[in-house]
């Protein structure tokens, strides 16, 4: 039996024990120090059992410690690095709350606590890179500390704060009835102000011609980009070929039926929900350029899983429309739409990046007139949208202007011939220039 509470005793009892477990600790206070010593929960629990004859009463508090590991992400993702930390050790963290951004080669992904908690320890600082399956931060799981008093307390003071402040700003006014006081003042105000104009205007000079320089590292998504677009080059027989299309017919029809399908859809229709279907449909005739390289086969896609090129400001992204050969046109607006709000909010998932057998880049929207794309490995080709010009051109003899637009399709010749590029891009003007046929299916 313990009869009272002496640091010395206690310590010389707890010593053996320490090295047993380490999830309970004992907060044991004495009139000479106060001493925490952590020991085995079945000896705190029978030490508190005692009745100790103190001043002061014995605590014991039970603390379970969870290791929260970096999550799996995707099955080609392995790594990634350590963008922010939104917690600091100390902080208590609710269920589901965002604690760190990871960094990968496609997304960002947002890691959520599993558990409420405080945060003991950090195992990863900001730019490291952490792999699959690491222990990334540890929680001391528990409810949510009283912090509210605190917080409380910090506030009142700020309260005060700006009554000291009205009593500063009412004593100027008493103090400044005279009107000779202020005629100075504004004499000082109109000397400086000359003084500060030629500050501002003398460091001008040197900005415009600055010649300093500096180095920002590429993140891992342009890292990524870079690889990849580099491994296009030196794995596939790249070629484009070229054709344009009148768009005359599809700008007819999208003004006459705009305004109807926002208002039952409640999306916009555009111009790439046609180039959609009319890839579908010639995909369809032309296989080959729907396909793909795997080892030393051809890999035949009969679904159509159209990529379509997002800009955001960290880099280019290729969220994928599957199945596109059974959507409508207003289905795939959606799709899109859907898309590019995931983009601007830099929500897009792993998951929407995944696969693909063709892809779209639209550059006109940036005002490009002509370009070659690089093909989105491991597909076969590219095509690629340009901006919409009004040029001459002859119809049924005579010249008349019509928008026109440049079509660029870029392709791996090791599997896609120069014919079925060029039929490929044949069909897609035929179709476009007259849509009617992709309702007929003609």
């Amino acid at each position: 039996m313990i009869s009272s509470v002496r640091s010395k005793p206690i310590a010389r009892l707890a010593r053996p024990l320490a090295a047993l477990s380490s999830r309970t600790l004992l907060s044991v206070p004495s009139l000479v120090a106060r001493r925490q010593l952590t020991i085995n929960a079945a000896a705190a629990t029978a030490v508190a059992s005692q009745h100790i004859s103190s001043p002061y009463r014995s605590q014991v508090r039970y603390y379970a410690d969870y290791v929260v590991k970096v999550p799996h992400m995707a099955d080609s993702i392995s790594e990634g690095s350590l963008k922010q930390w939104n917690k600091k050790v100390g902080d208590f963290v609710a269920l589901d709350e965002e604690i760190a951004t990871i960094e990968t080669d496609k997304v960002d992904v947002a890691v959520n606590s599993p558990k409420a908690g405080t945060i003991v320890e950090l195992y990863a600082k900001e730019e490291d890179t952490v792999a699959v399956g690491a222990d990334l931060f540890k929680l001391e799981l528990g409810d949510a500390p009283a912090g509210g008093a605190p917080e409380s307390k910090k506030e009142e003071p700020k309260k005060e704060a700006p009554k000291k402040e009205e009593v500063k700003k009412e004593a100027p006014k008493k103090e400044a009835p005279a009107p000779k006081k202020e005629e100075p003042k504004k004499e000082t105000k109109a000397t400086p102000a000359p003084a500060a104009k030629a500050a501002s205007s003398e460091p001008s000079a040197p900005v415009a011609f600055s010649r300093e320089e500096r180095s920002v590292k590429m993140n891992r998504m342009r890292q990524t980009i870079a690889k990849r677009l580099k491994q296009s080059q030196e794995n596939a027989a790249s070629l484009t070929t070229f054709n344009e299309v009148d768009m005359s017919a599809l700008m007819n029809l999208r003004n006459k039926y705009k305004d109807a399908v926002l208002k039952k859809h409640n999306v916009k229709l555009g111009f790439m929900s046609a180039f959609v279907k009319a890839s579908c449909y010639a995909l369809k005739e032309l296989p080959a350029v729907n396909a793909r390289i795997e080892g030393d086969s051809i890999v035949y896609n009969d679904y159509v899983d159209v990529s379509v090129a997002v800009a955001t400001p960290k880099g280019l992204v290729t969220p994928v429309i599957r199945n596109c050969e059974s959507l409508s046109f207003v289905e795939v607006e959606k799709s899109i739409a859907q898309y590019g709000a995931k983009a601007r909010d830099g929500q897009i998932a792993i998951e929407d990046l995944s696969g693909g057998t063709f892809t779209i880049s639209n550059g006109g929207v940036f005002g490009s007139m002509m370009g070659t794309p690089i093909i989105n490995m491991p597909q076969a080709a590219i095509l690629g949208m340009h901006a919409i010009k009004e040029r001459p051109v002859v119809v049924n003899g005579q010249i008349e202007i019509r928008p026109m637009m440049y079509l660029a399709l870029t392709y791996d010749h090791r599997i896609i011939d120069g014919r079925e590029a060029t039929t490929f891009l044949v069909k897609l003007k035929e179709v476009l220039e007259d849509p009617t046929r992709l309702l007929l299916d003609v």
